[in-house]
């Protein structure tokens, strides 16, 4: 966002409760150095005053070390909108559900295939993000992951554990405001953290898969572009969004390197519903998504046909409660899909969160 005054716009809505930098709000929230750290709820009707300047927060605050995420297969996000970074001054915690299936592996002799994916796991995502800066934010989150396998014969498997941390830092580098609506684009990058549990084991004590684990053993480095068009087709009300992100990974638990994966997102939303005040909103529209996963490597040998391509058709929604709190639901089928002989593509997803936004003063 450009240091100048935000100017009001024929077509913008300004409103107490959303804290992100998106085509909804165009002001900034003065980011003062307080001697005390004051978390301020913004769950009242007061106006949000624009002012030229912001003032710079003095101390660097990182005693939120919880909360932080990596999913295999990135669902619907806390915001509707993916660009936009937080005000300065602007938090939100938030917690989604993720639940995904996935076909049977063909049996092969020997037990289970080390390229083996649950065939249904439930990821329980924590999230706490910080405008910490003019176009910056830093989202710290955590996951619980339950996986389980089942098998063509015998006994399911199944086991629960802490996931992968991530720490994540976007920067918007454009904005342009029109009549039209908002345009943004973002970077976002960062490390994830080897935090995750990688000793999950079978009845009979051997260890299962590294892609079996909710955790993986590795460091790797998530990357990722998003970008938010409002006003598609002069339209004040649809907004096309895409998000592009890339983990790239190393060599984990069992000496085994999962598969890199490229994923892009595009959501057209459409808002039918705001009220007068902006309390209350309800966005809903299509999504699609293509995936692609790399093949496996396993103690320096690459397991042929255990990555591929998968394109997901679904639908996304998100509701307005009451000010500060969103709640979605996200829901994705497999419309097509590669047949690697180890692939497993990803049959069904469905994601459900809500989300707090609050004020932050530092």
């Amino acid at each position: 966002m450009s240091p100048r005054a935000a100017t009001p716009r024929r077509f913008s809505t300004y409103r107490t409760l959303s804290l992100f930098a998106s085509s909804l709000t165009s002001s900034l929230f003065p980011d003062r150095a307080f001697v005390c750290l004051e978390i301020t709820s913004l769950l009242g009707a007061q106006l949000v005053k624009f002012r030229r300047s912001f003032g710079r927060g003095r101390g660097l605050w990182l005693a939120f070390t919880l909360l932080l995420y990596v999913s295999r297969a990135r669902a619907q996000g806390p915001a509707p909108e993916t660009a936009p970074p937080l005000f300065p001054g602007g938090g939100l915690i938030s917690y989604n559900s993720i639940f995904t299936t996935r076909g049977l592996m063909p049996a092969v002799p020997g037990g289970i295939p080390v390229t083996a994916r649950p065939t249904f796991s439930h990821e329980g995502d924590f999230n706490f993000t910080w405008g910490f800066y003019r176009d910056f934010d830093l989202t710290v989150l955590i996951p619980i992951v339950t996986n389980r396998f089942d098998r063509a014969a015998g006994t399911a498997l199944r086991g629960t554990g802490l996931g992968d941390a991530m720490v994540l830092v976007k920067y918007r580098f454009y904005r342009r405001d029109s009549q039209r609506g908002t345009t943004q684009a973002s970077v976002t990058f960062g490390p994830k953290i080897p935090t995750g549990r990688t000793n999950l084991t079978e009845g009979n004590g051997v260890r299962l898969p590294a892609s079996l684990q909710p955790g993986s053993g590795s460091t790797d480095l998530f990357l990722a572009a998003n970008g938010t068009y409002t006003g598609l087709f002069n339209i004040r009300r649809l907004v096309a969004d895409e998000d592009f992100h890339a983990l790239l990974r190393s060599r984990g638990t069992q000496a085994t390197r999962l598969g890199s994966d490229l994923e892009s997102r595009f959501w057209l939303s459409y808002r039918p519903y705001e009220s007068k005040n902006g309390d209350r909103e309800w966005f809903v529209g299509p999504v699609l998504t293509w995936q692609h996963s790399r093949d496996d490597r396993v103690a320096g040998a690459t397991q042929r046909g255990s990555g591929g391509d998968v394109l997901l058709a679904g639908i996304t929604t998100y509701v307005g409660v009451r000010p500060g709190m969103h709640v979605w639901l996200g829901m994705d089928w497999d419309a097509a899909h590669s047949t690697g002989v180890l692939f497993q593509p990803i049959r069904h997803r469905i994601s459900l969160g809500i989300t707090q936004q609050f004020r932050l003063h530092l």
